[in-house]
């Protein structure tokens, strides 16, 4: 293994799947990703079939909490290694360049190894690898079960660089005709393209080593951000996947002392991705109640006790355009119910952002047994479906420019959980690459 440590970066063994396998039944979504709609799931279920597939790779969340739990953990864990053991998966060394165009937009990344010694999920961490939002540790035991026994990871994991010059990542496709086609296909229901190019060439590779050492010089650090000399340099700032990264740390964390530190298991297979590039999209993540065991417009207004002007809206776009249009005192939300739309004025907000002004009102509402579930969801019609559904309420987010990210979590710390989403449900990483980790 190729390492450089000052970086954090390993240049990684991929494994794809030999020739005459359907990719477009073998990569499947994020495993986050539809958990309140367990009907896109059987789609993929029926859609793969007995083909080989992630989808018998990996967890899908919409069925953490059912039953036989444990069943499917050891199926997930038996797949990988009849995978291996019938030479399913080819082998390929180094760097490997992406493309993914999804909705017109083609977002551009870069396929390696970050080193989890580099990495800290805790708040005010000052690692080279830093988590966004707030990490929720209770999440992470039952994702360290699945991870637990794997011969194989599988990323769906995106995290970003902050590169205005696009140094990195951009000069790659500049380069395709100097980089090894690995795949070229459709993705299923509508999910977009993908490609991927493997970067064998010594001088090419060195040339994206460099670009990401010059971006995490201290000295062009500071001075991007208007810092004092010496601050410790944030190189990689999570995007999507924090608590899979989270989950892979926490578990070389317990294995170090045992199996060295030369061992797979201390680097992290993830997908890096350039902040400015034209074709990633930010997106809010909204959150939906199920089950209201108390009214929600009492609660609100109970907790900012009395702060919060509501009015309503005639429908989910007049809400939509208010809310992301505010610019009035305070903060708004939107709010779905049965009944209809509604914009939340809440006059004095309790965070910078509206996400986490609600995020405190949603977390004390769960606390006092206020709902049965919470999710957090992607997309202004799922908002809408699930909201207006009985007992069920949506509140709908504006979202926060993608040019702010890096500079917020450098000065203020994480943000609150589940702020952005890189993309809509669709556009989320899809299963493609695995990795050995044992």
């Amino acid at each position: 293994m190729r390492n450089f440590e000052k970086i954090g970066l390993q240049i990684p063994h991929i494994l794809l799947p030999r020739q005459g396998v359907n990719l477009s039944k073998w990569a499947v979504v994020a495993c986050d990703q539809f958990t309140s709609q367990p009907e896109y799931w059987e789609q993929v279920e029926q859609f793969v079939g007995e083909a080989p597939s992630t989808l018998k790779l990996v967890f899908p969340e919409v069925y953490l909490d059912k039953p036989g739990r444990d069943l499917r953990i050891q199926r997930i864990q038996n797949e990988m290694k009849t995978y291996l053991d019938q030479g399913l998966l080819t082998s390929n060394e180094g760097l490997v360049y992406v493309e993914r165009t999804v909705d017109a937009h083609t977002r551009k990344g870069l396929l390696l190894c970050l080193d989890l010694e580099k990495y800290d999920y805790h708040t005010g961490s000052q690692s080279l690898i830093r988590a966004t939002e707030g990490t929720i540790l209770e999440r992470l035991p039952p994702r360290m079960h699945i991870r637990k026994g794997a011969s194989l990871e599988l990323p769906h994991i995106l995290v970003l660089i902050d590169d205005p010059q696009h140094s990195v990542i951009e000069p790659l496709a500049q380069a395709k005709s100097r980089l090894s086609p690995l795949y070229d296909f459709d993705l299923m229901f509508g999910s977009g393209h993908l490609s991927g190019w493997l970067v064998q060439d010594q001088s090419i590779e060195q040339q994206v080593l460099r670009a990401i050492e010059a971006l995490a010089s201290p000295q062009v650090f500071a001075r991007k951000y208007g810092l004092e000399a010496g601050e410790p340099v944030l190189l990689y700032a999570m995007g999507d996947g924090n608590h899979s990264l989270a989950t892979a740390k926490a578990i070389w964390e317990e294995v170090k002392a045992q199996v060295g530190m030369q061992h797979p298991s201390r680097y992290a297979l993830v997908e890096i991705e350039n902040v400015h590039d034209q074709g990633l999209q930010f997106k809010p993540i909204h959150r939906v109640l199920f089950g209201l065991q108390k009214p929600v417009l009492q609660s609100i207004q109970a907790f900012y006790q009395g702060g919060v002007a509501v009015s309503a809206c005639a429908s989910l776009d007049e809400m939509i355009a208010r809310v992301d249009s505010f610019q009035s005192v305070g903060q708004a939300v939107g709010l779905v119910q049965e009944g209809g739309y509604s914009l939340l004025q809440i006059a004095a907000p309790s965070s910078n952002l509206p996400v986490g002004t609600l995020q405190a009102f949603l977390d004390a509402f769960m606390e006092q047994g206020g709902a049965h579930k919470i999710d957090y969801v992607h997309g202004e019609q799922v908002i809408s479906q699930l909201g207006s559904q009985p007992e069920n309420a949506g509140f709908y987010l504006p979202l926060m420019p993608k040019s702010d990210l890096f500079k917020t979590v450098i000065l203020d710390g994480v943000l609150p959980r589940k702020t952005f989403s890189m993309g809509e449900a669709k556009a989320k990483r899809f299963y493609m690459e695995a990795r050995l980790i044992v």
